[in-house]
């Protein structure tokens, strides 16, 4: 009897332990859902400075002194709203959309000032930039930078500020000022040194898992990628490399077209290009020339940033035709890979340091060349 007691326990255990274990893993599933719809790369945010506190109308009141002059104090400044970088944010899903900083406290009796307000700081992602009216702002491209974009109104004066030979017991006290009001455009650029870009389901994701330890999720259907990833190549000599897989691009995306504006502005900030093409289709070679044909569209010279073409999925038949043909018809480098066995990856890797060397020895040519302009000019200035 207690036998059987015993394993019927053990069954119920197990049965709840399974029921437990599924419904944990479905919570997680939904978590992650939620974590992917939560990126957001655009907000418009209102935002308004604190007012000023008013100034105090006051006399002092003290034993001996009947008529001590005027004492009111001066009222506290308003709060500032200040947007700042933080390498710690990832997303705009937490910035509010309308901000309105503390105001500053009132001037009291016996010449006591107002306290100030404290500020309101917005944490936003390295790489956002700040439009107003459709002119950018700033660009808040390191962690850390920071900009205020609405002032908070100043204090009143108190009546003793007033005070003068002509008045000597002043009654009037101003009220504090208002603060800057004004309606933003914050939009979240991906900062990479390299851009991968192409159609939906060319392997774009498969790539970046296969060149770093980046996870983005890959399936077999189009538009698996919904937000920018970027991955790190650590080279032999420590030198860092950054890789933004963009989500996939459709024809007339320069015209808002599918998500085209929300996805074409995260490559603005890369240097060099890299256009995954799809070996599988049937004319692999017009996906470049629509992807060069979208970028161009939608901001002049995007198109001829220095780039190459990766021919993904050589692994399925009848692809080395296709690659031969794609390599006549393209001017510009062509890569064979398979990114989902993971063959000839090495060859990209390659091909990325040599674009960001290029780039690096460019950069520091332009850098030097500033730095002589600069001297000539303090000496011009001297003499």
């Amino acid at each position: 009897m207690t036998a059987g007691r015993s394993l019927c326990n053990s069954q119920r255990i197990f049965t709840v332990f399974v029921q437990v274990s599924v419904q944990r893993t479905y919570a997680s599933k939904q978590s992650e859902k939620k974590k992917a719809r939560a990126f957001v790369d655009w907000r418009r945010v209102s935002v308004e400075g604190g007012k000023g506190g008013n100034g105090c109308s006051a006399f002092i009141r003290e034993f001996g002194r009947p008529f001590g002059g005027p004492g009111g104090g001066d009222g506290g400044s308003g709060g500032n709203i200040v947007i700042k970088a933080n390498k710690r944010v990832k997303s705009l899903a937490k910035v509010k959309s309308i901000y309105k900083a503390e105001n500053g406290s009132p001037g009291r009796n016996n010449s006591c000032h107002g306290k100030n307000a404290s500020h309101t700081v917005i944490p936003v992602p390295v790489g956002t930039c700040i439009k107003e009216n459709g002119n950018v702002v700033i660009d808040l491209e390191r962690n850390g930078d920071a900009v205020v974009v609405a002032h908070g109104g100043l204090g009143g004066k108190g009546n003793q500020f007033f005070l003068s030979n002509e008045d000597k017991a002043p009654t009037l006290a101003t009220a504090g000022e208002s603060g800057e009001k004004c309606v933003l455009d914050l939009e979240l650029r991906t900062i990479a040194h390299v851009g991968l870009v192409g159609f939906p389901n060319a392997g774009k994701s498969t790539l970046l898992r296969a060149i770093s330890r980046a996870q983005p999720t890959v399936a077999a259907y189009p538009f698996t990628t919904l937000k920018p990833h970027v991955g790190i190549i650590q080279y032999e000599d420590f030198e860092q490399v950054a890789v933004a897989d963009i989500p996939g691009l459709i024809r007339g995306a320069h015209l808002n077209k599918g998500l085209g504006h929300s996805f074409l502005r995260h490559i603005e900030r890369c240097r060099f290009l890299l256009f995954v093409v799809d070996l599988s289709v049937r004319e692999p070679w017009t996906q470049v020339d629509d992807l060069m044909y979208e970028l161009e569209i939608y901001q002049s010279g995007l198109s001829s940033r220095p780039h190459a073409a990766v021919a993904n999925k050589m692994d399925l038949p009848g692809t080395s035709e296709k690659l031969t043909l794609l390599q006549e018809h393209v001017d510009m480098p062509v890569i064979p890979i398979s990114a989902k066995e993971g063959r000839d990856v090495g060859m990209v890797i390659n091909h990325i340091r040599e674009l960001y060397d290029r780039d690096m020895a460019q950069v520091a040519n332009q850098k030097g060349e500033t730095e002589n302009q600069s001297h000539k000019k303090t000496v011009l200035l001297e003499w």
